[in-house]
């Protein structure tokens, strides 16, 4: 049974799962049992019990039973992994000037990934078709079917009703206030789809990832700067309305009279984020031939230590530091993470940061924080948003709308 528009299964009766079925496939998915001793042995459940959930499961084509080809005397083991016709999930991580997408397993294992070179003023309508398109596109490529996409999580970078997958009065995103995103997304795929605040999947992507050490907060530097915390439980603090970590609308004490996108003066995100420091250098942030022209011609500059490129980098620096510091007070967090196009400027950056996090916080909140910038790069949202996606994948409800489906 295939639902038109992804959430119809979720209002209908789902059937209930058994929590031998359940035990089983967190076994499996875990990689903690692969076959069908080890689950009985870990799971405590019967064998036959586990011969019932997992000849079910395979009916399903969620599981697959593999010959290991090892084999000490007798039959060799048969081995226990998700199937590739389980399905599969669509990601986007939606910017200011490109997307970047990516098809990945119900394991988590990006298949293929791409960029669609989009500014987001284009409006919702255009940036979704081409996005979408171009998913579909990477399907085709990649041999997998349309019609068994479980999951689509986009991330955008701008605060994020997560309930009704709307973004929130964005600034720099004309037409984007309370557009339907995920139900556009849950029509096109006809599968449930989830829309999350681009931060939020940095942090979570680098703490199930890249196993950084939890509470993980992540700052994105781009052209706003936002804020992205993972608790150690692996879930995202997103406040009461989803406008937690829009961190860059604090006002700075060096702020002085600039004027920032939200129409108040001296924000952090008006002299630090990644297009104030482009602003004071005159340095244009994309023209026809390069829509990363900004980036590039910055980075050149810090590597040339061109003196003008190098005070405005730490100044920089200095007022995320400061913000940074007043952020480790408030959530105590275990690894503060640097991301967007600033922190490619890895030395400049992150030794700014590291200075003024130090100096102002107190021991307590320090003796513990590892401060480094992004181990995934520009991927890190799009690893974040396939770890969003599997867990809803494999949650109770999600493994119910897999025996339906």
């Amino acid at each position: 049974m295939r639902e038109d528009d992804g959430r119809s299964a979720d209002r209908a009766l789902l059937p209930a799962v058994p929590v031998g079925l359940r035990r089983v496939l967190d076994l499996v998915v875990a990689g903690e049992a692969t076959n069908r001793a080890e689950i009985a042995r870990r799971s405590g459940l019967a064998r036959s019990t586990v011969g019932q959930q997992v000849d079910q499961l395979l009916g399903r084509d969620i599981l697959q039973e593999l010959e290991s080809g090892e084999s000490v005397r007798g039959r060799p083991p048969r081995l226990l992994t998700l199937s590739p016709r389980a399905g599969t999930i669509a990601v986007a991580d939606v910017d200011n000037l490109e997307t970047r997408i990516a098809i990945a397993d119900l394991g988590g294992r990006i298949l293929a990934r791409d960029t669609v070179l989009v500014r987001i003023d284009a409006g919702p309508e255009t940036v979704l078709e081409l996005v979408c398109d171009r998913l579909f596109a990477l399907l085709e490529r990649s041999g997998c079917d349309p019609d068994r996409v479980r999951q689509v999580v986009m991330g955008l970078p701008a605060p994020v009703d997560p309930w009704r997958g709307s973004p929130l009065r964005p600034n720099g995103m004309p037409g984007w206030d309370g557009f339907p995103v995920a139900e556009r997304l849950r029509t096109r795929f006809r599968a449930p789809a989830q829309v999350d605040n681009d931060a939020n999947l940095m942090a979570l992507g680098e703490a199930v990832h890249a196993r950084a050490e939890t509470p993980v907060l992540c700052l994105k530097i781009a052209t706003g700067i936002g804020a992205g915390l993972a608790t150690a439980e692996g879930r995202i603090y997103r406040g009461a309305d989803g406008a937690a970590g829009d961190v860059g609308h604090i006002r700075s004490l060096g702020g002085g009279t600039a004027l920032c996108t939200c129409g108040n003066v001296g924000c952090v995100r008006a002299i630090a984020s990644h297009r104030a420091v482009l602003r004071t250098l005159g340095i244009p942030e994309s023209t026809e031939e390069d829509p990363l022209h900004g980036v590039h011609e910055l980075a050149e500059r810090v590597a040339n230590n061109d003196p003008p490129a190098v005070r405005a980098l730490r100044q920089a620096a200095t007022e995320i530091g400061e913000l940074a510091a007043m952020l480790v007070y408030m959530f105590n967090p275990r690894t503060l993470v640097l991301g967007g196009p600033l922190s490619e400027l890895r030395d400049d950056l992150l030794s700014g940061v590291r200075a003024v996090v130090y100096q102002r916080a107190l021991p307590l909140a320090t003796r513990k924080l590892t401060i480094t910038t992004t181990q995934l790069g520009a991927a890190s949202a799009l690893h974040g948003a396939v770890a969003l996606a599997t867990g809803d994948v494999f949650s109770e409800r999600g493994i119910a709308r897999l025996l339906v489906d």
